[in-house]
């Protein structure tokens, strides 16, 4: 495999601007294939900047920067579907279509990304759910669901299209500990058997220390590479 074929994510000097506010300075990151990486620092400090500006909600003014092979300087309104297509976005607060099933919701994600073929679709949709611990639970409407069981949608959602790369936003800041066990083995067991690259941001150090991986600590308007004992 090739040094670009590995890299999913490289940003070279990068000015990260929300409008015409300067978040991050120089900001030099790396992630390849199949790492996970915890992104941490306190609210405010840019977490969720750096995270759109990696999925193409924020457009990258200065520096270089490639996301699964997407260059993110050359990005237009008309290609960013296209590089989210090779990520998954698991939030906090789950975004979950209310109106529907579980299945219509993992339904309605692949026709809008380009699927036609009922059975590929069919057969793509219990792969997810059962990855997920959801095999028998596709009728049920998200109400119906524990806050575990949604967030559990939420990353199925997000395996729809094989991502190279998942972003996580806090993906257990409404979750009760034992839920966040459960949530944590998953995301662990996707990683190693997708070889799936992680990016998830948290503030809960608890969970580094209980489930250590990589971490990047943003601070001062800049972003640096630490270990878990040097967190605190």
């Amino acid at each position: 495999m090739s040094m670009n074929e590995r890299t999913i994510v490289s940003i070279e000097n990068a000015n990260i601007f929300q409008g015409d506010s300067l978040i991050l300075e120089q900001v030099n990151f790396k992630v390849d294939k199949g790492e996970f990486v915890y992104l941490i620092g306190k609210t405010g400090t840019g977490k969720s900047s750096l995270l759109k500006t990696l999925y193409g909600d924020l457009y990258l003014k200065e520096g270089k920067g490639t996301v699964a092979g997407f260059d993110l300087k050359q990005l237009k309104w008309q290609t960013v579907p296209l590089l989210r297509r090779n990520l998954g976005i698991v939030f906090q607060d789950f975004r979950l279509l209310t109106d529907r099933s579980v299945r219509d919701n993992l339904e309605f994600v692949l026709k809008a990304t380009g699927w036609k073929d009922k059975v590929l679709m069919k057969e793509k949709i219990d792969n997810v759910l059962t990855k997920v611990g959801l095999k028998n639970k596709g009728f049920k409407m998200p109400y119906e669901m524990s806050g575990g069981e949604q967030q559990r949608v939420d990353i199925a959602r997000a395996l729809l299209n094989n991502p190279k790369l998942i972003l996580a936003d806090e993906p257990t800041g409404n979750l009760d500990p034992d839920t966040t066990d459960e949530i944590m083995q998953l995301l662990f067991n996707i990683c190693r058997d997708y070889h799936t690259a992680f990016i998830m941001a948290t503030h809960d150090y608890s969970i580094i220390q209980k489930y250590p991986a990589r971490v990047v600590k943003i601070e001062q308007n800049s972003i640096r590479e630490i270990s878990v004992a040097g967190m605190q």
